[in-house]
């Protein structure tokens, strides 16, 4: 599953760079595709944290009565994976704000005006990197979810890409090209992320007997 996963995101990365090499005029597009791209990377912890709780809901919900409490025993990992994300936002939110709007670099700079410095520079060495990591394991794993079940990260990434898909489609409308190309722009990542989380749902249930209606 690794490697399929690896394999249509590096197809994917080409075909958006192929896209907008043929359709894209825009001087500005391999900029705005970074900055897009980064954004969807850091913003994706913050869906999954609105979105994850309906999923799960409906999950635990869907699940027999007498697996119910089971699966409801089980979020303590995604929970406090969810804490220790967001207590780093905080610390990082929490030393940096102060830094800028108290720390005056013109007078003769307090105790405390050097602790924030010396605070805001390991924040932006080990803080900033350290919360880029943990974005993308984030992201990836949907917050530890495959400790509730095994079949929840699958449809949590189902959930996580049709919502980016509607959130680029109102904000950015349809690309630039003919029909066909606005089409796979549009909804081939999707479609293809969809593809590979049912084949994963499917290996699941069919290799090594993981289902949720038993």
């Amino acid at each position: 599953m690794d490697r399929v996963q690896s394999a249509r995101t590096v197809l994917g990365a080409a075909s958006t760079i192929v896209l907008i090499l043929a359709y894209n005029v825009d001087p500005d597009r391999w900029e705005d595709a970074a900055y897009r791209g980064a954004a969807q990377l850091l913003i994706a912890p913050f869906v999954l944290m609105i979105a994850a709780p309906l999923v799960i809901v409906g999950f635990i919900y869907y699940a027999p009565p007498h697996l119910r409490p089971h699966l409801r025993s089980r979020l303590r990992a995604p929970l406090k994976a969810v804490g220790w994300y967001v207590l780093t936002l905080v610390v990082m939110v929490g030393v940096l704000v102060p830094t800028a709007l108290f720390a005056n670099a013109d007078d003769g700079k307090s105790w405390w005006e050097y602790a924030l410095a010396v605070a805001s520079l390991i924040v932006i060495v080990w803080g900033f990197p350290f919360f880029f990591i943990a974005s993308l394991y984030s992201a990836r794993s949907a917050f530890n979810s495959a400790q509730v079940h095994p079949m929840l990260p699958p449809v949590l990434t189902l959930t996580l890409v049709w919502v980016f898909a509607a959130f680029s489609l109102i904000g950015e409308g349809l690309p630039t090209g003919p029909p066909a190309v606005q089409f796979c722009s549009v909804l081939g990542g999707p479609l293809t992320v969809t593809a590979v989380s049912l084949w994963e749902l499917r290996r699941m249930r069919t290799r090594f007997g993981v289902t949720l209606r038993v």
